[in-house]
Order: C-alpha cells, then structure tokens, then sequence
C-alpha cells in the first residue's frame, strides 16, 4: 500500500503542477472574471445614472425624491445647475416637477431617452400625486375618501409545474451534461496518453521489479481521481465567493433577487447525488482509459490512445441530449442503469422527478461496482499489458489483452 500512495502522489504532483492542469481549473474563473469585469465598465457608475430633480414646489420634490423609487441626486436643484451637470455627464438627465392649474406633471431633460422603468416610476408617482390633489380638490368626506383608496388584489395560484421549475430542470441538465462531458472528456486524454507515453520506454521493466503492476495501476488511478477531487474543491470554493459576490455586486444583484428561486433549485440539483455519479463516471472511463493507453505499443500512437473513451463519451452524450426532452422514455429508463450511460441518464431522470432515489442509489451500486470490477480486472493483467511490445494493431492488442490472465 505504501508503494501504491507512492505512485498516487507521484502522479498527482507531476500533473497539477502543469500549467495544462492550472488552465484547465482556473479557465471557468477566468472567463466569469472577464464578464464581471467588461460588464463592470460597460455599467454606468450610479452617480452617474442619477437624475437631478427640479421643481419650485419644495414639498412636490422632496415627496418625489423619497417616494418614487427613481435613482435620484439631491446635489441640484435648479435648472441651471442641473443642465450644466448633464452637459458634464455628471447625471444622465433632471426631472422638472410642475403642480400648475391643480394638475401635475413632470418634463425629462436628457442627452438620451429616459429608462422605461424609471418612466414607468415616475407615471405611478405622477398618478399617486394627482389622485391626492384631486382628493383635497373635492372636499371629499372621510367615508368618501376610504372609499376611493380601495385597492384591488391580485393573487397567484401557482401549479406544481411552473415556468421557473422548468428553467431550473434545463439549466441544470445542461450545466451537469456539458461539465461530466469536458471533465471525461480531458481526464481520458490525459490518462491515456500517460500510461501509452510510459509504455513506450524501457521505465516499466525497472518498475516492475520493484513494485506490483497492481499497485502501479492502482497508484495511477488514485492519483488521476485526487486531481478531479481537487478540481471539485477548487469549483465549490470558487463558486461560493462567486455566488456570495453576485449577490452583493450593483451589477448582478438585481438579477440574483429577480431569479433567485430558480438558482436555488438549479444549485440543488447540481449539488446532490448527481455530482456522485459524474465523480463516478470520471473514475470508471479513467479506469478505462488507462486500459486503452496500455493497448498502444508506440510513443507515436500516445494520441490516440484516448480515442475509443472519447467517442464513447461522446455517443452517451448525444444520447442524453437526444432524449432530454423524453426523460420517462423506456430507452432512457433502460440505460440509466447501464455503466457509462447513467452518470448521463440517471441524473437527467432525477432532474425532471422521473426516477426515485432508490433507483438512483441501485444505478449508483452497479456504477460503483463496475469501476472496482474494472480496477480489479485490468490491474491482473496491467502487467502482462504494459510489457506487451508485438503490433497487432488496436484491436488485435484488446483481444490480446483480454485474454491476459
């Protein structure tokens, strides 16, 4: 065991100190940098995107200000001061406010038409305010005015199905299918090409003298999977100051408030039993991926090694892009439990409430099951593979090497 942890340690220093391996964390990081960032300066500065408010009506602006919900400066109140401001840029406009002839009204002065919402902001505080004067106007009695401030009600009887549900289901689904595709996808190069560069040297001799092709494999395996382990820790860390920060940013903060239900249920399903079975799924093709790079008997043909996991990878993700939208189909039911579909189909069927957890947990045992079947099995002919010279050919070497013993 202490040669095992050997090789484990080994590996997983060599390869996360590559800038391969630092690119390949970080570059998710990076990308939401640069979004944050161009989008930060795209972003007018709040200062900025204020408008000044004008009225010789003191208490009309004062209830303005306080009451209309519209970003607004204090700093001019004239209109003088205010059209020199917008000139500068300073403001991005003022408001003149106008209560004449027991009507009110209000006039936008700006280089650019005004927001749609702040428009809309300042009809509802217009409104709100000629109601009021329209109120004293009348002389209305106390029981007259109770009745004119009756408002009407509007409730939601949301069904079990809503529009942010199914947001939640697609977002998720493809963030989970797209991550377990790339992460395979990137493992199995990298570990087949290692173990095919390593065949091609006259290194597994020595080391095989000194340690058990078992423990060798075993080793490799272990070191590949505490690489994906800390790229998983890296993306939790990350994500959490991520989510903490567009909580609190002035530029995503509004769209955190407004979508909030359906990143939570997003964030939930991601963060569950769906994040096993892709952990499980990068093991069993590494697994198959070190067998595959074990098959070549070139440094040349290191390249190609990966190939046969990659365009398996690459036919269980078509299928569950296929069948994304027939979660309860038979085919998808079926597969769901076969090893290197159901890391796919699994959680596809428990993102749209289609599949139990204890059938997941029956997928989650045969997927288990398989990847310590397949360590067990290649690491007993690991030995007779990696010493194998004779071209045959890739598919003369498999059935060559299946019937090592």
């Amino acid at each position: 065991m202490n040669k095992t942890w050997i090789v484990t340690s080994e590996t997983y220093l060599r390869q996360t100190k590559s800038w391969s391996f630092l690119l390949l964390v970080l570059m998710p990081f990076l990308f939401i940098g640069m979004t944050f960032g161009i989008s930060y300066v795209a972003t007018p500065n709040k200062s900025k995107s204020d408008l000044a408010v004008v009225s010789t009506d003191v208490g009309l602006r004062t209830s303005f200000i306080k009451q209309s919900g519209v970003a607004t400066t204090k700093k001019y109140a004239s209109v003088k001061a205010a059209q020199k401001a917008t000139n500068r840029s300073d403001i991005n406009g003022y408001v003149v406010l106008k209560a004449t002839n027991q009507q009110v009204s209000a006039t936008f002065n700006g280089p650019n038409e005004i927001d749609s919402g702040d428009q809309a902001k300042i009809q509802r505080f217009l409104a709100t305010a000629q109601t009021q004067l329209n109120v004293q106007r009348a002389k209305l009695s106390t029981t007259q005015q109770q009745a004119l401030a009756v408002q009407p009600k509007f409730k939601q009887q949301l069904q079990k199905k809503t529009a942010s549900d199914k947001a939640a289901k697609t977002i998720s689904f493809y963030i989970l299918v797209f991550f377990v595709y790339l992460i395979l996808t990137t493992y199995s190069s990298i570990t087949a090409q290692e173990i095919a560069a390593e065949k091609g040297t006259k290194i597994m001799e020595v080391v095989f003298s000194s340690t058990t092709p078992r423990k060798y494999f075993n080793g490799k395996v272990y070191g590949v999977l505490l690489m994906i382990v800390t790229q998983l820790l890296v993306y939790l860390l990350g994500g959490a100051l991520v989510v903490q920060f567009a909580q609190h940013s002035r530029i995503t903060a509004g769209l955190w408030q407004q979508y909030a239900s359906v990143i939570g249920k997003v964030l939930h399903n991601l963060l569950s039993i769906n994040l096993l079975f892709a952990l499980a799924a990068v093991l069993l093709y590494t697994v198959v991926s070190a067998f595959c790079g074990a098959l070549v008997t070139r440094v040349e043909d290191a390249g190609k090694a990966s190939q046969p996991v990659i365009y398996l990878n690459l036919l269980t993700f078509v299928m569950a892009m296929a069948f994304q939208g027939s979660p309860s189909s038979g085919v998808v039911t079926v597969f769901s439990y076969i090893p290197f579909f159901s890391s796919y189909l699994m959680p596809l069927r428990l993102i749209n409430a289609t599949a139990t957890m204890p059938e997941a947990i029956i997928s989650m045992v045969i997927l288990l099951a398989t990847v310590i079947g397949s360590m067990w099995y290649i690491g007993k002919i690991y030995g007779g593979l990696m010493l194998q010279t004779d071209e045959l050919g890739f598919w003369g070497n498999l059935k060559r090497g299946l019937s090592l013993k």
